[in-house]
């Protein structure tokens, strides 16, 4: 442990720096104020040097610990856990490159969020069907994480959307049930919220059945700034993966018969047999579809792949439409990401666009129409 007297301006450098916070990876305690103790304006961190302050100490040096030991570079915040961590329990788990990654990290994140201004404020929506999908949206750490550096959570609070039932989905009443408890969920917590000007924009986190996803992206519409985000299996993250291959969509188009049942197949988190539309739909059927190489459930990793589909889908709603007219209704069949779900819905333009039946794969049935979609 130290025994340096380090002067009161560096150590309120460091505070600030660190934002009060334990520098630790992963921790991140906030070190300002003991509500359970009583005492909110106590401070309980302690300052970490990197390299001890005198020869002896964990990774001291003869000739560097007399020349680091007041210099700011070479501090980190630490909660007492983690001081005691890296100073006592566990010394040679943590050389000096590890230290200086964590604090230059850390350092980095906090200033990347304090950089932001208030346009970047976004109020977070969280949306699942079952108390399982709801599990997966719990953390709210990994939530408000995911969304640096384009926005930043505008209160701590989330607006949650959960549709639990015990209805199956397969029982006849099912859908009706869960889009009627979306759109008074929606009206009460998003809508009314937008229209008192309390919420700008907003980041979307949602788990559920596609129907349902599809459903909330037509309520969210175009109404304002929305940034939907995609959870990942592998890793377990909300973030976008950026440095990721990007998506090779297949666009199928028709050129059949105009009078014919219109099916729109949107297959990028597995392979969709057409024949498995035709039992459905009769064998005259015209499909068009937005596809990709290799599809999988975790395909959607870029915010740009995101962006590309959102283009790829609005010119098939046009195409369609031209093709077939304005009495024709599209049949959705969609097997998707669930980020890629929510901005179908939210492409579609209600005054212009066909209305959408939307179909779900039921185990050991195929598909079967649910929700439609028409206002």
């Amino acid at each position: 442990m130290s025994s340096s007297n380090i002067p009161a301006k560096i150590q309120t450098q460091l505070w600030a720096l660190a934002a009060g916070r334990c520098e630790f990876a992963g921790c991140n305690k906030l070190l300002v104020g003991d509500l359970i103790a009583g005492k909110e304006d106590g401070k309980f961190g302690f300052i970490a040097h990197i390299v001890a302050d005198s020869e002896n100490g964990p990774r001291g040096d003869k000739v560097r610990s007399p020349l680091l030991a007041r210099d700011i570079s070479n501090l980190m915040l630490m909660c007492p856990i983690h001081h005691k961590e890296i100073d006592v329990d566990h010394v040679d788990d943590y050389p000096e490159e590890t230290l200086v990654a964590m604090k230059r990290e850390h350092e980095e994140r906090i200033e990347t969020v304090t950089d932001m201004d208030a346009d970047r404020a976004a109020h977070v929506l969280r949306f699942a069907a079952t108390i399982g999908q709801m599990d997966s949206l719990v953390s709210t750490k990994a939530i408000f994480a995911a969304m640096p550096p384009d926005r930043h959570p505008a209160e701590r609070r989330t607006i949650d959307i959960e549709l639990n039932s015990e209805i199956k989905d397969d029982e006849p009443e099912f859908w009706g049930i869960q889009s009627a408890h979306l759109h008074r969920q929606f009206q009460r917590k998003v809508k009314e919220r937008i229209e008192q000007k309390e919420i700008r924009q907003l980041s979307v986190f949602a788990l559920a059945p596609q129907p349902l996803l599809i459903e909330l992206g037509t309520l969210l519409g175009d109404i304002m700034p929305v940034s939907v985000h995609q959870k990942y299996r592998e890793p377990s993250t909300w973030k976008w993966q950026l440095h990721q291959p990007s998506i090779n969509f297949k666009i199928g188009e028709y050129s059949g018969p105009k009078d014919v049942p219109v099916a729109l197949k949107l297959a990028l988190s597995a392979t969709v047999d057409d024949q498995r539309i035709r039992s459905v739909l009769g064998d005259n059927v015209a499909i068009w579809s937005i596809t990709a190489d290799d599809p999988h459930n975790d395909i959607m990793r870029r915010q740009d792949d995101l962006a590309i589909y959102k283009t790829h889908l609005r010119r098939l709603f046009d195409r369609i439409k031209a093709h077939h007219g304005e009495d024709a209704t599209i049949n959705v069949f969609p097997v998707l990401p669930a980020s890629a779900a929510v901005e179908t819905g939210r492409s579609r333009m209600p005054k212009a666009d066909l209305p959408l039946v939307i179909y779900d794969q039921k185990p050991g049935k195929g598909f079967e129409p649910t929700i439609k979609i028409s206002a």
